[in-house]
Formats: C-alpha cells, sequence, structure tokens
C-alpha cells in the first residue's frame, strides 16, 4: 500500500461507517508516518464526513501516524466552516 487512500462516491450518513472502517484499515495496513487521504472523487457529502474525517484522525494519532486531506470538495469546507472546525482539518 502506498500513503494514498482514495475516497470516491457519497460520503454521507449512511455511508459514514464504511468510510471510517476502510480508512481505519488502510492506515493499519501502512507502515507510512503519513497517509493522504484524496477526495477528488466523492460525489456528495455531508456533516457526517466531519466525523469519518475526526475519526481517521484520532485512529492515526492512536498509531502514531498521521493523515493530510487533498481535494476537499468546496461543500465539505463549506460544512467545516459552518461547524468552525476548518482550522482543525489537516489539509494539503
Amino acid at each position: 500500500m502506498n500513503d494514498r487512500v482514495e475516497v470516491s462516491g457519497p460520503a454521507t450518513v449512511s455511508d459514514a461507517s464504511t468510510l471510517l472502517a476502510e480508512g481505519v484499515a488502510a492506515l493499519s495496513a501502512s507502515n507510512l508516518p503519513v497517509a493522504e487521504f484524496d477526495l477528488t472523487d466523492v460525489t456528495i457529502v455531508d456533516s457526517s464526513l466531519l466525523a469519518v474525517v475526526f475519526g481517521w484522525m484520532r485512529a492515526a494519532k492512536t498509531s502514531g501516524k498521521s493523515i493530510r486531506l487533498t481535494h476537499l470538495p468546496p461543500s465539505f469546507l463549506s460544512l467545516a466552516a459552518v461547524y468552525d472546525v476548518a482550522d482543525l482539518l489537516p489539509q494539503h
């Protein structure tokens, strides 16, 4: 595995548990200190993606790693701003 996780499709409440589990599994499988989560192909988001991202961040921290997010959808950035958590996102 490389350090890049490609997230695609919808990222809504019905997808959250799967996205979280897949991201945590990717982190566990990697020996690299930083994992990139590329959101280029995410088609629709709701606020549950914030919880998923924070879950990935927790999992990474627990294992001594970190994540960075790339190609964030504008709608996701808007939600992060509304919830006043945009500064907490590990963006690249």
